[in-house]
């Protein structure tokens, strides 16, 4: 499992995130090429040696040489333009039109949208009117998209965090002058720990924030080994080192997993309100997995028990479909943990069409591989033949 640490003592940034995450990727190369891949002309990406407060780093600036201009480093970690107001699908365009793998193109839509949500709330209107100021800018552009490129390269399992320092006082934006953190920034933080930390000024940009948001950490950080380290910068001086310390992990003693377990017993619901509507519905909510059990309730009465798995990201919003979509009138939870075998699915082609196929590396360092269901079962209903044969057939091919 790839773990991800991330300690952001001196807040965080779209560029602070893109330097710590190239030198964990070893992937500077890749972001020099970057606007290249997205088809965005007179845009640099200039990587430069830094120190901060004696630890040694390296910034990725990104300068667009048509626009860059109006600037005022002296209210964040990097510039803030004033002359772009590009709109969501101004962006997705963007993005869509690069020469990206498709899971980095979500991740960095994801963020965006992340983003839009949190400025359309804040200015009380609908997501497509939303005009990204400071985010449009191409460079902050291609801080979310590089942060989504190297995201997708590292595969990251799992992400935990410290508590975010977000600094404090006013900061000059696009609407005037705004408290810190500013109204996006502090709305993409909602249900994370934060603390004002003892420096006045901005440490935590709508980009940085809207990056976190999407990773999901965990902020109940266990025991960790430490594998690789790296510092992405900000702009900024302080008298401490105003940098983002990201590093790549794994599980401490074993490669268990903390995750929560969630209870409820069920004595007077229809048996057919639990099928596979409830179900897929039930993993939607965050669910990692499910199962019922038959149990004998007091008084003699028959019911279910409903145990659901989830992170505790997810906790709460499992808690509520429960309490919402069943009679329950309380659940249970307590912690648990589980041990995952590293699995690969992908697209085999057979004299029967093609099928997907699951393989997973076992302890011993052995693979055992499966055949996904739902690709037999089209198999079988495309040829008429039973689906037990079909899958017999199938098995025997692959292997």
């Amino acid at each position: 499992m790839s773990i991800l640490k991330i300690e952001a003592f001196s807040g965080l940034s779209g560029d602070m995130f893109l330097g710590a995450l190239a030198d964990l990727a070893d992937a500077h190369e890749e972001l020099v090429n970057l606007p290249s891949m997205l088809m965005l002309e007179e845009v640099e990406v200039v990587v430069s040696e830094m120190v901060k407060a004696g630890i040694a780093c390296r910034h990725i600036k990104i300068i667009d040489h048509k626009e860059y201009k109006n600037h005022d480093p002296g209210h964040g970690h990097h510039h803030h333009h004033h002359a772009h107001h590009r709109h969501l699908k101004d962006i997705e365009k963007i993005i869509d039109g690069g020469n990206l793998t498709e899971n980095a193109k979500k991740i960095a839509k994801d963020i965006f949208r992340l983003l839009g949500e949190a400025e359309a709330k804040v200015h009380g209107v609908d997501i497509e009117k939303i005009h990204f100021h400071e985010v449009g800018a191409i460079d902050s552009i291609l801080d979310i998209v590089g942060s989504a490129v190297l995201l997708d390269k590292l595969q990251i399992d799992k992400v935990y965090s410290t508590a975010v320092c977000t600094g404090f006082g006013f900061v000059m934006a696009e609407h005037g002058k705004m408290p810190i953190p500013a109204p996006a920034t502090k709305e993409l933080l909602l249900g994370m720990p934060t603390y004002a930390g003892d420096q006045r000024g901005e440490m935590v940009t709508p980009t940085g924030a809207a990056i976190l948001k999407y990773l999901q950490p965990d902020f109940d950080i266990p025991v960790l080994k430490e594998l690789k380290t790296a510092y992405g910068p900000g702009e900024k001086e302080f008298p401490h080192p105003n940098v983002l310390r990201l590093s790549l992990c794994k599980a401490g003693e074993d490669d268990r997993e903390e995750i929560m377990m969630v209870e409820t017993n069920i004595d007077d619901m229809s048996p057919e309100l639990l099928g596979r509507d409830f179900q897929e519905a039930l993993l939607a909510a965050g669910a990692l997995d499910f199962y019922f059990t038959q149990v004998m309730m007091k008084k003699g009465r028959p019911g279910v028990l409903i145990s659901v798995f989830a992170d505790r990201n997810n906790l709460k919003s499992v808690e509520n479909f429960l309490l919402e979509n069943t009679t329950t009138i309380g659940v249970r939870t307590c912690p648990a943990a589980r041990v995952v075998l590293k699995r690969t699915q992908k697209k085999v082609k057979t004299s029967w069409g093609e099928v997907m196929v699951k393989t997973v590396e076992l302890p011993s360092g052995k693979q055992r591989t499966t055949l996904e269901y739902e690709s037999c079962k089209v198999i079988a209903e495309t040829t008429g033949r039973p689906l037990p044969e079909i899958y017999q057939l199938l098995l025997k091919e692959i292997h």
